[in-house]
């Protein structure tokens, strides 16, 4: 078995560079890549494309690489959180493509499945269609989009083993199994690292096979974007 584990983030992202195209894992701000990122923000790579649900808060997330002006393009579904992503989106600084989520996660699929393009109804007689193919399938229109091509996939998982097999925990499911399938290099920080064969085969999520570089992380955050609790009696 090739040895997939680094020391940190620090040398898990050592090969990223200026242009790179990076999917980073997580919803919202769970599940988000802390480590990597903050490595990213401290080696300053510039013009990066982005592809993630969303792009983090001001202070947080990718919003800390959005402070530093790293990142060239966000491809997303959801912004709306991010006062300097809507600066720079509006004084034309950011480029932007946003897409419908299940469209985001259908596309990074099937690039961890070797699949060129795939076909959806969503967009279909909007914005999203403008410039692109659509097919008609038992007479209903098909917009054709294509799979992602990502130098990296950076995912944060709860637990995961020296091999690379990793388990997420409830909402952070929901993108990063996805693109941990979809880079050319996948790199996953886990909250804790164990020995190959110490994981329940059953209970794993995300095969080693996918896998590249694998480090323990440390000092996870965990913010929660819209913090709601019910009044008190």
């Amino acid at each position: 078995m090739i040895n997939k584990v680094v020391a940190g983030a620090d040398e898990a992202i050592r090969d990223i560079k200026d242009g790179s195209t990076l999917m980073l894992g997580g919803f919202g701000l769970c599940g988000i890549p802390e480590n990597c990122i903050t490595a990213l923000v401290k080696k300053g790579v510039k013009r990066l494309t982005c592809i993630s649900n969303n792009a983090g808060v001001d202070d947080f997330g990718i919003g800390l690489m959005l402070q530093q002006r790293q990142v060239k393009k966000m491809i997303s579904s959801y912004v709306g959180e991010n006062a300097e992503f809507e600066r720079q989106l509006l004084s034309g600084e950011l480029e932007v493509e946003l897409i419908p989520q299940g469209t985001l996660a259908t596309r990074c699929m099937a690039a961890g499945y070797g699949m060129p393009a795939i076909f959806t109804p969503a967009g279909v007689g909007t914005e999203v269609a403008e410039g692109k193919e659509i097919r008609n399938f038992n007479g209903k229109d098909y917009l054709m989009e294509y799979a992602f091509d990502a130098d990296f996939a950076l995912v944060k998982a709860w637990k995961g083993d020296t091999a690379g097999n990793l388990i997420f925990r409830s909402t952070s499911r929901n993108f990063n199994p996805v693109m941990a399938m979809a880079g050319k290099i996948t790199i996953a920080e886990v909250e804790e690292l164990v020995e190959a064969g110490t994981l329940d085969p059953d209970h794993v999520h995300t095969p080693g096979v996918y896998v590249h570089r694998i480090f323990q992380g440390a000092n996870y955050e965990k913010r929660i974007e819209q913090r709601t609790v019910r009044p008190r009696n």
